[in-house]
């Protein structure tokens, strides 16, 4: 096997699964326009307000609801069938997005319609998102998960490369408006790619969705020290070196909105090349370690952000904490795929959504918060990534069994999870 084919990313997935095939192109083209959406809204609420802290804020809008739609959208996605919540959540986030771009065409924007948006866009976040995780699992074979974690992570680093990039030439050369119109047409691709995708039912004697239901996906995510590591060590990252509520400020300082584009691309750029070389991930088998030097050196890069005064340095570190980002992911997302048993899939994706969205989005509030003291922009940015890398390793210290947990043990812990519910449900 030559060098290109031992560490280029895997393919398969694409060429064996019609299902995924749709899931990756929908998904890619949706998301390069939801990014401008990601960029434009944050650069919106800067525009009017010039306050970081206002932009933190979105972040705050976010996760509430979040908190309580993600248990919501994990209980559904292990009882109702998984491909409809997905396509219905793409149909409500189209609509949403109708509401920004009639609300850039007014005469005056509505600053509160904002936050508004952002929370209800989470809501729906919170359904759609444990579905879509949840599915695909069902869709490629088990020998195939490494390829596929690795394409889905380089579609989202398309999207996230050339969405913000356009999003800056859009606000720069055009305005909010053409924006939110361009993110409004990617979503009609999306929902055709959804349509053809076919059913993905629960699995025999589902767990109707509950309170009771919720508990047992939490308490299994509890008795695993595998996925507590995963959660904690995201959440430790994302909380303390997630600064993107300070790009609009950031750019300001480096070259105006153009440079704001920029600033978001610059870790999709790392992502990219990090997932290209991606083939030799499916030969590592320490995940936990590899996790916990990918949080550190994600760390490393947002500290060097936060002490550059200069746009290509900035950018070079950005791009370096994206590929350790996707090194991290990659390896979070192998270790749910292999421990977790299918009837708990969507409860536990539920969890996992809120582990790697509530570390930014609080971080957002976090940075915003810091920039107003005597640090600034710089000072909130490069202490964010200290705090990153030393809680990197004191979580490594606190959690033995996941610095130790051997991808070749995960197969057994997921077939020992079936075997104890299908015994539970007198299945034999």
């Amino acid at each position: 096997m030559g060098l290109i084919e031992r560490l280029g990313v895997d393919l398969a997935p694409l060429r064996t699964s019609r299902d995924f095939r749709l899931v990756f192109l929908g998904g890619t083209v949706s998301g390069f326009g939801s990014f401008i959406t990601y960029v434009t809204i944050p650069f919106q609420v800067a525009k009017q307000t010039g306050d970081p802290l206002a932009v933190g804020l979105l972040g705050l809008c976010e996760l509430i609801p979040l908190l309580v739609m993600a248990f919501v959208g994990g209980a559904l996605a292990d009882y109702l069938d998984r491909r409809l919540l997905v396509r219905g959540g793409e149909f409500a986030l189209t609509a949403l997005t109708g509401v920004l771009l009639v609300n850039a065409v007014a005469g005056s924007s509505h600053l509160w319609l904002l936050y508004v948006i952002a929370a209800l866009t989470a809501c729906i976040d919170g359904i759609q998102r444990p579905a879509l995780e949840a599915m695909i699992p069902r869709i490629v074979t088990p020998e195939e998960l490494s390829g596929t974690m690795a394409l889905r992570s380089l579609g989202f680093s398309v999207a996230q490369l050339l969405g913000p990039a356009s999003a800056g030439l859009l606000l720069s050369a055009f305005g909010l408006a053409w924006a939110y119109a361009f993110d409004l047409a990617t979503f009609a691709f999306s929902l055709i790619c959804l349509t053809l995708v076919r059913a993905v039912p629960p699995p025999p004697d589902a767990d109707r969705p509950s309170v009771r239901s919720v508990i047992t996906g939490v308490r299994y995510a509890g008795s695993r020290p595998e996925l507590l590591g995963t959660y904690l060590v995201d959440i430790n990252a994302m909380f303390f070196g997630m600064p993107q509520a300070l790009y609009p400020f950031l750019a300001l300082q480096l070259g105006g909105p153009k440079v704001l584009g920029l600033l978001y691309a610059a870790p999709a750029a790392g992502d990219m090349l990090a997932t290209l070389l991606s083939g030799w991930t499916a030969r590592v088998q320490r995940h936990g370690l590899m996790v916990l030097l990918a949080a550190a050196f994600w760390g490393l890069g947002i500290l060097g952000v936060g002490l550059s005064h200069l746009l290509w340095l900035t950018l070079l570190c950005l791009a370096f904490a994206g590929a350790a980002d996707f090194v991290s992911g990659i390896f979070r997302d192998i270790i749910w795929n292999q421990t977790i048993p299918d009837h708990l899939r969507g409860r536990l994706a539920g969890i996992e959504l809120l582990s790697y969205t509530t570390g930014p989005l609080l971080g957002q509030l976090r940075s915003g918060t810091m920039a107003r003291t005597r640090l600034g922009v710089g000072g909130s940015i490069w202490v964010g990534g200290a705090l990153c890398i030393a809680g990197t390793i004191a979580l490594g210290a606190a959690l033995p069994r996941f610095f130790r947990y051997n991808g070749e043990d995960g197969q057994a812990i997921k077939r020992a999870a079936d075997e104890a519910w299908l015994a539970q449900q007198g299945v034999r």
